[in-house]
């Protein structure tokens, strides 16, 4: 993607790479500012991640997880990240096996976004699965998870609580908000 507004466009003129780890790489970019001056910016490089919006008879898969970042469990849909050169829609396939144990017939591209463009470029890419068959979950070694299934209006009380609170999550959330409100729509014809 480009901008189309290049008066605002930032030239990078040097790259310090500061951490490079399993997961992230912070880097810190020199850049030609747009009036000509000199500013620093750091950057988080990740690989991207896909995330899973799952319903089985009427109930979204949720995972709960301990997220030592916010010290303090999460209800998120099934998520990972991309490994290197892996096809974002075997990823999704991939994690939504490994974390809840359903499988799907059918996985659809619902967005792509950018979690925090403003110092990272970690894209989500969001997909729908469909047509479920459960199974049994086999998570990563270091990954301790429970499978939480909730009505919508459980995963609508768990935003409000705070227990849904990832951007993912939350969009996940509204979207099948709309899918429902689109099927209600269609049925009163």
């Amino acid at each position: 993607m480009t901008s189309s507004n290049d008066k605002l466009k930032e030239t990078t003129v040097s790259t310090e790479h500061i951490f490079t780890g399993k997961v992230i790489s912070l880097q810190v970019d020199t850049v030609h500012l747009p009036d000509g001056s000199e500013g620093k910016r750091e950057i988080v490089k990740h690989p991207g991640a896909v995330a899973v919006l799952a319903v089985h008879n009427g109930r979204l898969l949720l995972v709960d997880q301990y997220r030592q970042a916010l010290g303090r469990c999460e209800l998120e849909i099934p998520a990972g990240k991309l490994e290197q050169g892996e096809d974002p829609l075997e990823a999704a396939r991939r994690e939504l096996e490994e974390e809840t144990g359903y499988r799907c017939s059918k996985l659809s591209l619902l967005h792509s976004f950018y979690t925090s463009p403003g110092f990272a470029d970690e894209i989500i890419h969001l997909y729908l699965a469909e047509d479920l068959t459960p199974g049994e979950p086999s998570p990563d070694e270091d990954e301790f998870l429970e499978i939480i299934e909730a009505s919508f209006e459980e995963a609508q009380q768990y935003m409000a609580e705070g227990r849904i609170s990832d951007a993912k999550t939350i969009l996940a959330v509204y979207i099948w908000q709309q899918r429902l409100a689109r099927a209600a729509a269609s049925q009163e014809v």
